[in-house]
């Protein structure tokens, strides 16, 4: 992973057209702007391994990320991100991510060091509400989006099998 100061738009500019962060008061984004980085990532490196605790929050800005169940013989594709979409939600649980990661081609995003994000979600309510709101309708959105590509993998085979 590069992570990188100067992008071709500023860090404020790209967190203000990210759609994970639409309505957020100006402030708030602002302060982010403080915190964030800009990261690009090359095809096939794997940004986070299944069972490790994210230690960031990375919002998409170009390219493409699998979300995978690994440890098989080659990893299960449960969806596809791209710009606008985010992943990394697991550091606001303290708990092991659900999926491993990895870009599909040159992907972009900005990264928000999460003991950062806690402290500003600490210092302000209405912020750490509003974030942890967004983060909860990523949390159903993948296990949805997981649910659906599990039933679409494995139910055919079971009904010709006739469970």
């Amino acid at each position: 992973m590069t992570i990188e100061a100067v992008v071709e738009h500023p860090v404020e500019e790209e967190l203000y057209r990210h759609p994970f962060l639409a309505g957020l008061a100006p402030e708030h984004l602002e302060e982010l702007a403080g915190i964030a980085r800009a990261a690009q990532f090359d095809v096939d490196e794997v940004i986070l391994e299944q069972g490790e605790e994210s230690t960031q929050l990375y919002l998409i800005t170009s390219g493409r990320v699998a979300l995978e169940i690994s440890g098989m013989p080659r990893p299960f594709r449960v969806d596809t991100l791209g710009a606008g979409d985010e992943f990394g939600w697991s550091w606001a649980l303290g708990a092991p991510g659900v999926y491993q990661v990895r870009a599909l081609e040159p992907t972009a995003a900005l990264v928000v060091p999460a003991s950062e994000l806690a402290k500003l979600c600490e210092a302000d309510a209405a912020f750490g509400y509003a974030l942890m709101r967004r983060l909860l309708g990523v949390v159903a959105e993948r296990l949805q989006s997981t649910r659906t590509t599990l039933t679409d993998t494995y139910l055919p085979a079971a009904r010709r099998a006739g469970a």
